[in-house]
């Protein structure tokens, strides 16, 4: 690693999501143990290089593929059949990039615990489910014999619906990964002692005895190869480890050696029926959003022309700012129904803005939505503090978005 440090900023982040390179990194340094400390920092900056190494390696792909595919859409022409067939490529690698840059921030904030769960009586029945219809388009289903067994009764556990089923897609998407085409992927919910279980089990590469204790640590050292051969960033396992522990559950991992499949069981506390839950579980049926007046406050132009092509499209009528001080000035002119912001904006940020809109129009004067790469839950704490109604990050999920704006409040006539 060229001019890297033992003290750098990016070594002090690896010892954060890397207990091993903690322990490394603390070997004292006396004279006696000198020529050991070197060697475990010669060995920190390699896994640290090889992590990095790793991640412009899985960026590069898609990246690749996206510009390829817009290259053949520019001589296909928009409106032909390999134009559709290029614009679907490009969906499913910007929902690669977008899964690699949440895997990277969670393990940020999960590893080193700054993460707040919303904690909701849940049927691991459904989290179950939801998580196996995350993959219905996952090329991979249709190579392998996938199975789901439930309970004919709810299996509830407090807690957060959308990190457990962050748990449940890891375990599986795992399964897949390193079970080759034509294997089996049985997944089974039930109760064992008072707790909630969910078991993966697959017949695919198996694990090592020797391995097993270590296969929820970060940057395996013993067998790189395997992983990184088969994509991702060697994060998952090890974020199910903690989100299980974070909700007081547990996970194991067992397997009869290399070749013999394994499985994968996470097992949570019941919750009995004198608990009350902090809200449903359930979804939330949303009705199409009315067409609205909203204004789009983003600096970045290719965002700012998509998101206003996007929100046109479901009938809305739309006007855009490229900064702070001049979407502030449009909004107190137009008065908007909704005002779509960005946190990092020049001139004035999102914050400043929310803020300002809320004194001039009052608390019911315009619905806000931060729309940001920002997700720390202190990032979620400061938005809403400053006046914004939602929190949104980045890439969102139009379904998620055409949801917000239905959940404005109608202030007036519709467009």
């Amino acid at each position: 690693m060229r001019g890297g440090s033992i003290n750098s900023p990016l070594h002090a982040r690896l010892l954060q999501i890397c207990p091993s390179a903690r322990y490394l990194s603390t070997v004292s340094p006396s004279r006696k143990k000198r020529r050991s400390t070197t060697r475990a920092a010669a060995r920190l900056h390699g896994v640290l290089e090889e992590f990095l190494a790793m991640l412009g390696r899985e960026l590069r792909d898609p990246l690749g593929a996206i510009r390829t595919a817009l290259q053949v859409i520019d001589h296909a022409g928009p409106s032909s059949e390999e134009a559709a067939r290029q614009h679907a490529i490009i969906d499913r690698q910007v929902g690669h990039l977008a899964h690699l840059v949440d895997d990277l921030l969670d393990a940020s904030h999960v590893l080193s615990r700054r993460i707040e769960l919303d904690q909701r009586r849940v049927d691991l029945n459904e989290i179950a489910r939801q998580s196996l219809l995350a993959l219905r388009d996952d090329t991979r289903m249709q190579e392998h014999d996938v199975s789901l067994a439930v309970q004919p009764e709810p299996v509830e556990v407090l807690g957060d619906g959308a990190r457990l089923a962050q748990i449940v897609f890891n375990l599986l998407d795992n399964a897949l990964k390193y079970t080759p085409a034509g294997g089996r992927v049985e997944m089974t919910v039930g109760r064992e002692d008072g707790r909630g279980v969910i078991r993966v089990r697959d017949t695919g590469m198996g694990i090592a005895p020797e391995m097993l204790p270590h296969v929820f640590e970060l940057f395996l050292q013993d067998a790189p190869s395997l992983a990184r051969s088969r994509g991702g960033l060697g994060l998952g396992l090890t974020l199910v480890r903690r989100l299980a522990e974070l909700h007081g559950g547990r996970v194991s991992a067992t397997s009869e050696g290399v070749g013999r499949g394994s499985e994968f069981v996470v097992s949570l506390p019941l919750i009995g029926s004198a608990v009350v839950a902090r809200g449903s579980a359930e979804g939330v049926s949303v009705s199409p959003a009315l067409p609205r007046r909203v204004l789009v406050i983003e600096d970045n132009p290719d965002s700012r022309y998509a998101l206003r092509a996007l929100l046109e499209l479901w009938g809305h009528q739309v006007e855009v700012a490229e900064d702070g001080p001049r979407g502030f000035e449009m909004a107190l002119a137009g008065r908007p129904d909704i005002v779509v912001v960005d946190i990092a904006l020049p001139g004035l940020d999102g914050y400043h803005v929310a803020q300002g809109l809320r004194t001039a129009l009052g608390a019911d004067g315009v619905f806000l939505v931060a729309l940001t790469g920002h997700g720390h839950p202190d990032d979620r704490r400061r938005a809403l503090e400053a006046g914004f109604d939602l929190h949104l990050l980045k890439p969102v999920d139009p379904r998620v978005l055409s949801e917000a704006l239905a959940s404005a409040p109608a202030r007036g006539a519709p467009v």
